[in-house]
């Protein structure tokens, strides 16, 4: 029986607020709860077949039907509500310190240094909503040829320019710059470029954004089975957030339709031990747009697709479903919030109903990954394979 496991990260679809969410403002936050509350409606059968409505705390009307999955939700360990931290820690490494954060901006010092080797200067420097900030300064961008230079509650240095005023490759090398200067006393997660075009008015980001992230300060999961010879499957920007470290095989897919599409594909075709996949949508273009709508649209889509997703698992397959971190959009402001993060695990040999409650780390998901994967422990996390797997 091949073994094999596809680890789906639903971005930023937490389960609510975590007990130390006061001390990042994100009491009361709930994504997939709220946006239903708020819609009045998630169509979502077939997540809650695996047990979403069942979830503890989960606040979603249950349909009776049984239980064909194992479910629960996950604590973050590492003190932070990003997605590399996220990521990280279920690839089994969590952050003692988590990256720095700049709530007022980052320090002059740093940012005439910055201009001194870009050769232009910056615009902006604040925390902001990425699609409202193109329209507040990008008139001025383009008369200038400044880069608009913004962050957010996470751990981010995000660079927007206009296409035809600072070109791609010119917009990648100023990025490329700028993570090689984030680190240190000013380290910062993930530096992300942002282009855009359109006209005064109407600027719109384009889907060529790149992320430049750090490699993990420590081996993942990525890297130990990827040094056993298992093959391990990047879809979407999974690639970017592990700095290409720990991959064997890659689909930088840019949305959730082709992300679903190309993980249906690998597992059709057999491809793969360890399928990890990042479907973008729900987080990018609508929980830090407070687009709650379209959020909910995005779930229930997904939902939609997962029975042909489940119909190409093989006998010893695994399919897990996640999130990364929470982003609320029917709460204030437009940025990620602290909660946890959703557990559906399906499988011909998974126990059905089993309530795996809650999980005190993400990565514990890793350690049920590689433990199954390999039949060794990892150095971090507490495997429940034994909890949902049934010879």
């Amino acid at each position: 029986m091949k073994k094999r496991v596809t680890l789906i990260v639903l971005d930023s679809a937490g389960i609510g607020y975590l007990p130390d969410a006061a001390e990042f403002g994100d009491v009361g936050a709930n994504t997939i709860c709220n946006i239903y509350a708020k819609r009045g409606k998630l169509d979502v059968p077939n997540m809650k077949k695996l047990g979403l409505a069942d979830i503890d705390g989960c606040t979603l009307p249950k349909d009776g039907a049984p239980i064909e999955g194992a479910y629960g939700k996950c604590a973050e360990k590492t003190h932070a509500k990003d997605t590399t931290c996220g990521h990280w820690e279920m690839a089994g490494y969590s952050l003692e310190k988590p990256f720095l954060t700049y709530p007022n901006g980052f320090p002059r010092s740093f940012l005439d240094a910055f201009e001194a080797r870009i050769g232009r200067k910056t615009l902006g420097n604040v925390v902001a909503s990425g699609t409202q900030i193109i329209q507040e300064l990008g008139d001025e961008h383009v008369k200038t040829g400044s880069p608009i230079v913004y962050t957010s509650a996470d751990s981010v240095f995000q660079i927007a320019a206009h296409e035809d005023v600072i070109p791609l490759g010119e917009l990648y090398r100023i990025c490329e710059i700028a993570r090689e200067m984030l680190v240190g006393e000013y380290l910062v997660g993930r530096v992300i470029a942002r282009p855009f075009t359109g006209t005064s008015g109407n600027y719109t980001r384009t889907e060529f954004r790149k992320d430049y992230a750090l490699a993990p300060f420590k081996p993942t999961i990525l890297d130990g089975l990827t040094e056993k010879g298992l093959n391990v499957v990047a879809i979407g920007k999974i690639e970017d957030i592990f700095c290409h470290r720990g991959i064997s095989t890659v689909d930088h897919t840019k949305n959730n339709p082709a992300g679903i599409a190309a993980t249906e594909r690998f597992l059709a075709e057999g491809k793969g031990d360890f399928i990890f996949t990042n479907l973008v949508d729900t987080d990018m273009l609508y929980g830090h747009r407070n687009d709650w709508e379209g959020y909910g649209a995005a779930l229930e889509y997904f939902d939609h697709k997962l029975p042909d997703l489940l119909d190409k698992l093989n006998e010893g397959d695994i399919l897990m479903v996640t999130a990364d971190h929470g982003c609320d959009p029917t709460f204030p402001g437009t940025d990620h919030t602290r909660e946890y993060i959703p557990l559906l695990i399906a499988g011909q040999h998974i126990r059905k109903g089993v309530n795996l409650h809650i999980r005190s780390a993400f990565n514990d998901i890793g350690a049920t990954i590689y433990e199954y994967l390999t039949g060794e422990t990892w150095r971090e996390g507490t495997s429940f394979l034994k909890e949902i797997w049934e010879d």
